[in-house]
This record gives structure tokens, sequence and C-alpha cells, in this order.
């Protein structure tokens, strides 16, 4: 159990952050739907570089999981078509609802309770989507 505090602690310090840079303000959210403001698309464009030079680094310095397994990266199918249409989908949950996954956390621990219902509307649709997988286009 205390082998995994320090996960806990690495997402209340993610959590603070996220609220300090107004990544959770819906106003900041709709802003960006409504191309009015760089706020939003400067973080995302940051966190879409710096993933791709993590992955990069994972992907040639011989990293190790926390069980000690090589992380191997492999290449995944080009399929635009699922992806098109997932992201059409996320887009408009986001734009709705006006938090992405990640935030939903942070606004319900900022005192946002409304979110619990967001929260428990998001994990019944990936339940659905786990029924549902095997019978989609991937």
């Amino acid at each position: 159990m205390f082998k995994n505090i320090k996960f806990l602690l690495l997402g209340v310090f993610f959590g603070i952050v996220m609220a300090k840079a107004q990544v959770i303000s819906w106003f900041r959210i709709y802003e960006m739907f409504r191309f009015e403001a760089f706020h939003m698309y400067g973080i995302i464009g940051s966190a879409v570089v710096l993933g791709v030079i993590i992955v990069q680094f994972i992907k040639h310095s011989n990293l190790k999981s926390i069980d000690g397994t090589i992380i191997t990266i492999e290449p995944k199918p080009k399929t635009y078509k699922a992806s098109i249409f997932g992201g059409i989908l996320f887009g408009l949950g986001w734009a709705l609802v006006g938090a992405c996954p990640g935030p939903i956390y942070v606004l319900i621990g900022a005192g946002f309770y409304g979110f619990i219902i967001v929260l428990l509307s998001a994990l019944f649709g990936t339940f659905c989507y786990g029924l549902v997988k095997e019978k989609l286009p991937h």
C-alpha cells in the first residue's frame, strides 16, 4: 500500500499544476473551442511535444517498468477511420461537458461536485465500450 503513495502524491501535484495553469477552467476551454485564445492550444501542443520526446527516449534507452521488464512500444496499425471517429466523439464530449477526463478529478477535488455525474457517466461509457469493442472496427 505504502509503495503506491508516490503515485498519489504525483497525482496531487499534477492536479495542482492543472488548476494553477487554468486547464480546468471552463472559460479557457470555451475560448479554445471558439478559437479565441491560444492558451489551451499552447498547453496541449507542449504536452504533445513533450510526449514525443519521452516516447523517443523510452524507445532508445531500454527503460524498465516497475516490475523489471523492458518497456517496448510496438507500432500501431494505421486505422485513421477509428481515430477520426473517436476524436470527434471525444471532442464533442469535451465541448459539451467542459472538461476532458484528467481535469474531472481535479474539478471534483476543487469542490465542483456536479462533475461526479460526469465522472460516473465517463465510467459508464468506458464500461459500454468494453462490452462492444470486439464488434467495432479497430
